[in-house]
């Protein structure tokens, strides 16, 4: 398998939901703004997003694909379906009965989950019923990623990925139709995007169910049993999902402290948005792509392999997300007032969503590297010690953002998710190269520092750029036109940093595009 090939691939589909997923944002923005029932949403929908992120974007996957791989070709196509019907049954049982719970018991959850909107009980009400909606949503989404993990063994990336694309073609559709009936900032907004939610999650289960039979492997549903294999996947999917989705984890607590501040969740959801298209198309690619391929090189004794694989996927990873974090810190405000402000939404709320975003910046190339070096924990079945790891970037994570919040607002809380991001990435990346699961090569010894020089120069043009447009994105200025400059300075920045690299010597663009093919240049 081309990792490159088959990372632009998810990567390429996962940048079209993004995009969908930005235009979303922006009927959201205008629709909701920052009120109360933006906060209501927000929180109701931060559940689906969380469960979106933990399940499908790799962190179930982390302990089925190893299991699953191993019977796929250890024993062939009927023992691995055997498996997967087995840990299908078992699951679709425990969260139905989890759903259950959860929405009966939804008016105390919202005291752990939203305990500042306990001071306007209008508030806290709608999120309590927008949370009942949307939940069932955990459902369908676990049923996708387990589906998406029998896919993505067999090597068919496409379908998975294509998945998230239903969710933001509902959720859009949904708004319009909430312009048109002229129901902005209404309980009834609220009401109809999260019936949008449960809706596009149980059409992604069925679009990915289909594609399962395509591919050769029908599931289906029988008796719920605790099987040997099933039990081991228990053992070893809790701490993978806690260890793989402690990103998403972090953001949630950040979400329950930022309800004791007005709009808060709101600022934040929305600069979360913007930084989560790199990690989503470059670190939640090469993760889902580079588990299998450790998976099999790790059973085949293909060590020298193994190494490569994973420096030339931190290497590309970096390339394209150190630039990416260095432009978030020099232009957030330009990102913002173009993509949101309009509508309910306010200049007083790009201000304050922006400074947000320059805050989670710095974190986006560890939360891709989290991406890249858990896998070399999951491939070897070793899901506790990431969880461990995870643990220790919670505590620094809830710690930072209570201290912070009071000094710096929701601004402290964007400050301390990028600092616990930092933590787990060192503490990950330093023990698999104590261990031997991980030799950085010459190659990326010499890149890593001159794409990073290179990033900042960029930064620093960039800046100069968004000073002297600066007037250009004030409200009152044409969308098309602060559109246009925005696209200009990217471009620019862009530039910028390719000419830098290939200056250096930190990346040639000719080699990258040769990376894409089916053949790999030599090295």
């Amino acid at each position: 398998m081309n990792l490159i090939k088959a990372g632009a691939t998810v990567g390429g589909l996962t940048m079209v939901s993004r995009v969908l997923g930005f235009a979303r944002d922006v009927l959201i923005a205008m629709a909701l703004g920052t009120g109360p029932v933006a906060d209501a949403f927000f929180v109701a929908f931060r559940f689906p997003n969380l469960f979106r992120r933990l399940f499908a974007e790799g962190a179930f996957n982390s302990a089925f694909v190893p299991l699953f791989s191993k019977r796929l070709e250890g024993e062939g196509v009927p023992s691995a379906r055997q498996f997967a019907v087995a840990v299908l049954s078992v699951l679709v049982t425990t969260l139905a009965i989890f759903t259950a719970i959860a929405e009966i018991s939804m008016p105390w959850l919202m005291m752990i989950i939203a305990p500042g909107f306990l001071e306007d009980p209008h508030k806290y009400d709608l999120a309590v019923l927008l949370t009942q909606i949307a939940f069932p949503y955990l459902l369908f989404m676990s049923l996708t990623a387990m589906i998406s993990g029998v896919l993505n063994s067999m090597g068919r990336f496409a379908a998975a990925a294509a998945a998230p694309i239903l969710l933001n073609v509902i959720l859009i559709a949904a708004l319009l139709g909430i312009v048109r009936l002229g129901l902005s900032n209404t309980n009834e907004a609220g009401v109809i995007l999260v019936w949008g939610v449960a809706l596009a999650g149980l059409a992604q289960a069925a679009a990915l169910w289909f594609a399962s039979r395509r591919a050769g492997i029908t599931l289906g549903f029988t008796r719920p049993r605790l099987t040997p294999g099933v039990m081991k996947l228990v053992r070893l999917g809790i701490p993978g999902i806690i260890a793989g989705g402690i990103t998403q984890i972090n953001l949630l607590i950040g979400t329950i402290i930022a309800s004791l501040q007005a709009s808060a969740v709101a600022w934040l959801y929305y600069a979360d948005r913007i930084y989560q298209l790199p990690l989503g198309v470059i670190g939640v690619a090469i993760g889902v792509v580079l588990l299998p391929d450790l998976s099999r090189r790790l059973r085949a004794g293909d060590g020298s392999g193994l190494h490569s694989s994973q420096n030339r996927a931190l290497e590309l990873s970096m390339l394209l997300t150190i630039p990416a974090a260095a432009a978030l810190v020099a232009m957030p405000a330009p990102i913002i007032q173009t993509l949101f402000e309009r509508g309910a939404f306010a200049a007083a709320d790009t201000e304050a969503a922006a400074l947000a975003l320059a805050a989670f910046a710095p974190g986006l190339p560890a939360f891709v590297l989290i991406k890249v070096f858990s896998p070399g924990f999951f491939a070897r079945e070793d899901t506790r010690t990431p969880m461990y790891f995870a643990g220790i970037s919670v505590a620094v994570n809830i710690t930072g953002s209570l201290g912070l919040f009071f000094i710096l607002g929701h601004v402290g809380i964007a400050v301390a998710t990028s600092l616990a991001g930092w933590i787990n990435a060192g503490l990950l990346g330093w023990t698999l190269y104590r261990r031997g699961g991980f030799q950085p090569d010459a190659r990326l010894k010499r890149r890593l520092p001159r794409i990073l020089a290179a990033s900042v120069l960029m930064a620093l043009v960039l800046w100069w750029m968004g000073g002297e447009l600066e007037g250009a994105f004030q409200a009152g200025v044409p969308l098309a036109m602060r559109a246009t400059l925005l696209a200009g300075m990217i471009f620019g920045g862009m530039m910028t940093f390719w000419a830098l690299a290939e200056f250096s010597g930190a990346a040639h663009i000719g080699e990258v595009i040769a990376r894409f093919r089916r053949r790999p240049p030599p090295r």
